[in-house]
C-alpha cells in the first residue's frame, strides 16, 4: 500500500479526527483483499470529512454523484466505483456505535456495505463455491455448504455468545478470538464480498469486548488478514500441511496488543512448508525460500504502486521463474491465466516500473527480472 494520507490524522489529539481517519484509512486498506484500489477523488473526499469540512452523509452523496455523471467508468478491473463506495460505506460504518451481535446483524452489514453493487448484497448464496487462492499454490479452502448456510451461521453465532471469557489469559483470548473469526469467514455466506464484512462485523465485536483496535493494521495488513484466514482453514495431510490459527493470531497481537510481529504474505505460502520439506533429498537442492525473499526487496526498492492482484501477479512469475529463467509473453499468459492483452500490458507495466529487462539472443519478446 503506498503512504497512507490518513496516518497523520491517527495521531490527531483531536478525538474526533482521530477516529474519523482510522475509520476511513482501515476502509480503504479492506479494499485490498480484492485487488481493488480507491480513487484520488475518494481520498479526497474523506480528507474533507475528516477536517469537518462535510458531513459523512455527504462525503456519500458526493461519491454517488460523482460516478453519475461520469459519462465512462473506469475499466472492469479496476473496479474503482466499487472500491469507492464500499469504502465510504464501511467509513460510515465503523463511525457508528450501534452494533448487535446477531447474524441479521452479519447480513445487514453486507446489504449496507454492497447494495447496488452487487445483485446479491444482504442475500446467502444458494450454490456452492470454491476460490484458487495464491497462498494455497492454487487450491481452494472447504467453504460452507449451500444446503446448511444459515443453520451453520446461527450455530456459530450460539456458540460465541455462550463462550466465557473469564479467566482467560490474553494469549487464550486472542487464540478463541482466531477460531471464531476464521470459522465465521469459512462458511463464506455470501457470493461475494465475505472478507470485508467479516473485517467489519469483527471490528464492532472487539469494540463490545473492550479492544478500540484503532490503529493501521487493517489499513496496511489486509491481504495478510485474508491469508491467514485461508491458512487457518486449509488442511493437505498428504503433503503435511494443517489449518493453524498461528499467523492470524499474529495479525491480532499486532491489532490488539500493539506487538511488532512482521506480517509478510510469503511466509503464509504453502511452498515454504513443501521446500522445507524437500531440502533432505540431496544437496543439490537449491534453497528457494532464501531466492523468494529478493522479490520483496525488489519490490520496495522500486517503491511501484501497483494493485494488490499486480503484486500476486509479480510472486508468481518470480516464484516460476526467479533471477535467471527467461520467459516471453505466452508464459505469462498460461501462469497467469491471462489474456494476450492482459499479459502485455502487464510485462509493460512490470518494465516501465524497472522489475523486468528485455534480454536478447532468445528470440523477440522475452525478458527476466532485473537483479
Amino acid at each position: 500500500m503506498e503512504k497512507d494520507p490518513f496516518k497523520e490524522y491517527l495521531r490527531e489529539s483531536e478525538p474526533d479526527k482521530a477516529h474519523k481517519g482510522y475509520a476511513w484509512s482501515t476502509a480503504i486498506g479492506l479494499q485490498a483483499v480484492d485487488g481493488l484500489k480507491p480513487s484520488k477523488y475518494l481520498i479526497d473526499t474523506a480528507i474533507q470529512n475528516i477536517e469537518g469540512k462535510i458531513t459523512m452523509k455527504e462525503a456519500q452523496s458526493l461519491i454517488d454523484s460523482y460516478y453519475e455523471e461520469r459519462p465512462v467508468h473506469l475499466s472492469d478491473d479496476e473496479r474503482t466505483e466499487e472500491a469507492d463506495k464500499v469504502s465510504s460505506r464501511i467509513a460510515e460504518i465503523l463511525s457508528e456505535t450501534a452494533f448487535s451481535f446477531s447474524p441479521n446483524e452479519y447480513i445487514s452489514i453486507h446489504r449496507k456495505l454492497f447494495q447496488g453493487i452487487y445483485k446479491h448484497a444482504g442475500k446467502i448464496r444458494d450454490y456452492n463455491i470454491t476460490k484458487k487462492e495464491w497462498v494455497l499454490d492454487g487450491a481452494t479452502v472447504m467453504y460452507g455448504s449451500a444446503s446448511e448456510l444459515r443453520a451453520t451461521l446461527e450455530y456459530d453465532f450460539s456458540k460465541e455468545k455462550d463462550f466465557s471469557y473469564k479467566g482467560l489469559s490474553m494469549d487464550e483470548i486472542i487464540h478463541h478470538l482466531a477460531v471464531f473469526i476464521s470459522g465465521l469467514w469459512q462458511i463464506h455466506i455470501f457470493g461475494e464480498g465475505n472478507t470485508r464484512t467479516t473485517a467489519v462485523f469483527f471490528i464492532k465485536y472487539l469494540r463490545t469486548l473492550g479492544f478500540s483496535a484503532t490503529n493501521d493494521i487493517f489499513a496496511e495488513n489486509a491481504w495478510y488478514f485474508r491469508n491467514a484466514l485461508v491458512r487457518a482453514n486449509y488442511t493437505n495431510l498428504q503433503k503435511g500441511i494443517h489449518e493453524t490459527t498461528e499467523y492470524l493470531e499474529a495479525f491480532l497481537r499486532n491489532l490488539l496488543l500493539n506487538e511488532k510481529n512482521e506480517l509478510h504474505n510469503r511466509n503464509l505460502h504453502i511452498s515454504g512448508l513443501l521446500n522445507k520439506e524437500k531440502v533432505d533429498i540431496g544437496d543439490v537442492k537449491v534453497d528457494i525460500e532464501d531466492i523468494k525473499v529478493d522479490i520483496e526487496s525488489v519490490l520496495s526498492e522500486k517503491s511501484s504502486d501497483f494493485l494488490v492482484k499486480t503484486t500476486i501477479h509479480i510472486h508468481r512469475l518470480f516464484e516460476k521463474f526467479g533471477f535467471d529463467e527467461v520467459f516471453g509473453r505466452s508464459a505469462v499468459m498460461e501462469l497467469l491465466e491471462l489474456k494476450g492483452s492482459g499479459a502485455s500490458k502487464l510485462l509493460s507495466n512490470l518494465v516501465q516500473a524497472d522489475i523486468i529487462e528485455p534480454v536478447s539472443g532468445h528470440g523477440k519478446g522475452k525478458y527476466k527480472f532485473k537483479k
